[in-house]
């Protein structure tokens, strides 16, 4: 009963406490009242630097992007790749109709193994060729090579340009030849692998006539879809890849190591386009040179479908060698027309990369007024 009783005065004295101090209390609620006004202060206060903090960081963020968006020169890396692009298609549009009639020359003669080469029978070919099918007859298969090398080109250029930055080719004034001729020869694995298709097709319609052969570009690949199955298209493919790792390693390394000699001896980082042109057939003339034998088994393989001789017998790379080697033997078999090569090759090559870096440079500077006209 005594601990019942107590429970209640203690109650008791808490509230005659409360009530005989009002002035206690009052003090108790202003000072609860100027705590919570600090408090708010500080949140306040923090959420206004948290939000100025953030500010920073999103502008520091936009500044960061942007710095990487751009070049030095003020350009997008979507500007650079789009001009890369329409110059690389240009240029190889530009060089492949240049030596067109020259091209389906030499590959006649890479396919047939009864038909000596020759550079009196090179001209007997076009000029046959000119009075039986008339003059537009040495642009056949020009169509097929257009609509392969405008893409073809345009990848190859621009995939270069990728590979470089990755690869940090040359980069902060090294001197990486490795990594340029690495380079040079990734574009051009990557450009062929995805236009192969259109090579075979154009082989296919440049040692065919109008009349027996293939009338348009998509006959070919409705006849080989059908007659010789959708596998055909790739046919000769590895033994592509494997020609094109020589060929566009040596003519970007050739060219790229031309122009920073010529920088390093004259002071000029951009030579004229004579001085590019010369480069450029330099370059094509050691990666024609180098992946030749290569290019006669890819077009055996290409063209076996229409070929009389072929029967079938150039379904693989080392069954393709073998038989040349045997039958032709190197010089007559392995380089047959590299003569007519060395015409057409340095031509289109020193046309394809001048007039790559020549469009190149006007679409930058029209780039860059356009910029500072929308910026103004």
């Amino acid at each position: 009963m005594s601990r019942l009783l107590e429970k209640p005065s203690i109650a008791m004295s808490l509230k005659s406490s409360s009530s005989s101090s009002p002035s206690s209390g009052s003090q108790l609620s202003s000072s609860a009242a100027v705590v919570g006004n600090a408090t708010s202060l500080g949140a306040s206060a923090s959420e206004t630097a948290a939000s100025q903090s953030q500010t920073e960081l999103s502008a520091d963020h936009r500044a960061v992007v942007t710095s990487l968006g751009k070049n030095q020169n003020g350009h997008t890396i979507f500007d650079e790749v789009f001009i890369s692009l329409i110059s690389g298609s240009a240029a190889g549009a530009l060089a492949k109709t240049t030596i067109a009639p020259l091209d389906r020359t030499k590959i006649n003669f890479q396919i047939s193994k009864n038909v000596p080469y020759s550079f009196k029978a090179a001209l007997n070919f076009l000029r046959n060729t000119y009075e039986k099918e008339g003059i537009l007859a040495l642009w056949r298969g020009n169509s097929a090579t257009m609509a392969r090398i405008v893409p073809y080109a345009a990848i190859q250029f621009t995939a270069h340009e990728q590979w470089r930055k990755i690869l940090q080719v040359d980069k902060d004034g090294s001197d990486t030849k490795g990594r340029r001729f690495i380079a040079g020869s990734l574009a051009g694995i990557t450009s062929q692998s995805l236009t192969y298709p259109l090579d075979l097709a154009r082989a296919r319609m440049a040692v065919t006539d109008k009349y027996t052969g293939y009338k348009t570009l998509r006959q070919v690949f409705v006849k080989i879809w059908v007659e010789e199955g959708p596998r055909t298209l790739y046919r000769g493919y590895f033994a592509t890849v494997l020609g094109v790792i020589p060929y566009a390693g040596v003519s970007f390394f050739t060219y790229g190591t031309l122009k920073r000699e010529y920088y390093e001896v004259t002071g000029n980082a951009k030579p004229n386009t004579l001085v590019t042109l010369a480069f450029g057939a330099v370059a094509g003339a050691a990666g024609q040179t180098s992946s030749y034998p290569l290019d006669i088994v890819r077009r055996r393989m290409q063209t076996m479908g229409v070929n009389k001789g072929a029967n079938n017998q150039y379904r693989t790379i080392y069954s393709t060698l073998k038989k040349i080697y045997k039958e032709e033997g190197i010089k007559n078999g392995f380089y047959k027309g590299l003569s007519m090569n060395w015409i057409k090759g340095p031509i289109a090559v020193g046309i394809s990369f001048s007039a790559y870096d020549l469009i190149k440079e006007l679409l930058r500077e029209l780039f860059h007024l356009k910029r500072g006209r929308y910026d103004a």
